[in-house]
């Protein structure tokens, strides 16, 4: 055997439990959050208090710019009532006269399609990616 054996053990104990053997850094980063501290309380990572509404270049200009926008909205659709009260170009983009998503508009929580799970009625939490993407045509 020319491997340490430390080396050995990891690569065993992550093809067992078909974990990705993580590199140095971040199995430092993770140690240091998951071991408890010197006073003995576990250390943990702070939970988010809003989604993350990622855009797509073209509806950045609806929005000053931003390419992420923070909101506290419990479903799509809230979020879209957000955006007509506080961005109504944008929701315009997204939206059409009656409310619903554009035919070209995908939006996606985390990486499903709302038009796969509960429409307009798709709930989300704190720290889920909304991502709204127009649809791209040409040749």
């Amino acid at each position: 055997m020319d491997k340490p054996p430390g080396r050995w053990i990891t690569s065993r104990l992550a093809f067992r439990d078909r974990a990705p053997v993580r590199s140095s850094i971040a199995n430092a980063a993770s140690t240091r959050l998951l071991h408890p501290s010197r006073e003995g309380t576990q250390q943990t990572m702070p939970r988010p208090q809003a989604t993350i509404v990622t855009l797509s270049s073209t509806l950045r200009d609806y929005c000053g710019g931003s390419a992420q926008i923070l909101i506290a909205a419990p479903t799509v659709r809230a979020m879209l009532e957000d955006f007509e009260r506080d961005r109504p170009s944008l929701y315009r983009s997204v939206c059409d006269e009656t409310g619903a998503v554009r035919r070209h508009v995908n939006v996606f929580v985390n990486s499903d399609n709302i038009r796969d799970l509960a429409g307009l009625d798709t709930p989300i939490e704190p720290g889920d990616v909304v991502t709204i993407l127009p649809a791209v045509s040409g040749g």
